[in-house]
C-alpha cells in the first residue's frame, strides 16, 4: 500500500459480479463451482455496506435468447438452443440470500437500456455485456457520482469477470480491495498478481475488520 492505492473504508462501494443463479446453483447452465460457497461471505459484506449506508452495485450478466449480445464464447451455445441467464428467467436473477428483499426481480428491459435498478436506498443493479463491469457501461460515473474512490469487490469466477474488472477498476485509478474468500475460483498465484498492481487482498473478515476501522493492522500485515 501507498498514499495512491491505500483504499479508504469511508468512501468505498461494494461491487459483486455475477452471483446469479444460472452461474451458482448446482447443474445450472453456467455452474461456477464454489460460488455458492462464498455467497454467505459475500452476504455478510453486503449486511456492512447496508448498514453503513454505503453504494452496492450488483453487476450481471444477460443473453438474450437469439444470441444478438452474448460474447463470442458462448454465442454458439446460446444459439444452439442453450437458455443461460435470459432475461426474465428465474435463472438470471440474484440469488435470493444476497438480495435486500427477495421479493425483488431484476427489470431485465430496464438493465439492457443500460439503466441502473434500484433494489434498495443505496443499493442498484447494473447489466454488464462483457467480463468486465466497466466495459461499455457508465458505472465509472456512476460510482464517481456517489463519492466511490475505493471499490469492494466480491463474486463469481475470479480468472475471468472478478478479474477483468479489478483491472478495469485500477486503470481508472480506483483503490482497490478483493475480498478474495469471497471470490469463487481465487487461486494463490492471481492473488500474488494483484497484490503487485496495488490491490489490498483481504479475507472477508479482513475486510469487515478494515471497513469498521480496524485499518492500520490490516494493511501493515498485507505490505
Amino acid at each position: 500500500m501507498n498514499p495512491y492505492t491505500e483504499p479508504h473504508p469511508e468512501t468505498a462501494g461494494l461491487l459483486t459480479i455475477d452471483v446469479q443463479r444460472d452461474f451458482s446453483l448446482p447443474g445450472a447452465p453456467l455452474e461456477i463451482p464454489g460460488t455458492l460457497d462464498v455467497a454467505p461471505r459475500i452476504g455478510r459484506l453486503l449486511d456492512a455496506f447496508r448498514a453503513a449506508g454505503q453504494p452496492i452495485v450488483h453487476a450481471v450478466r444477460l443473453y438474450h435468447e437469439d444470441g444478438s449480445n452474448v460474447d463470442p464464447v458462448r454465442r454458439d451455445a446460446v444459439e444452439s438452443g442453450v437458455r443461460m441467464a435470459a432475461p426474465g428467467s428465474d435463472g438470471a436473477e440474484l440469488l435470493d440470500e444476497l438480495k435486500a428483499d427477495p421479493a425483488l426481480r431484476l427489470d431485465a428491459s430496464a438493465l439492457l437500456r443500460s439503466e441502473f435498478q434500484r433494489l434498495a436506498e443505496n443499493e442498484f443493479v447494473m447489466y454488464k455485456p462483457r467480463w468486465g463491469a466497466f466495459y461499455g457501461t457508465s458505472l465509472e460515473a456512476f460510482l464517481r457520482e456517489r463519492g466511490v474512490d475505493t471499490i469492494v469487490l466480491a463474486g463469481c469466477n475470479f480468472p475471468n469477470c472478478p478479474r477483468t474488472t479489478i483491472y478495469e477498476s485500477s486503470e481508472r485509478d480506483f483503490r482497490v480491495v478483493a475480498v478474495v474468500d469471497a471470490i469463487s475460483g481465487s487461486y494463490d498465484r492471481g492473488i500474488h498478481e494483484l497484490r503487485n498492481i496495488g490491490v489490498l487482498a483481504l479475507t472477508t473478515d479482513e475486510c469487515l475488520a478494515w471497513f469498521a476501522g480496524e485499518r492500520l493492522s490490516v494493511q501493515k500485515g498485507r505490505t
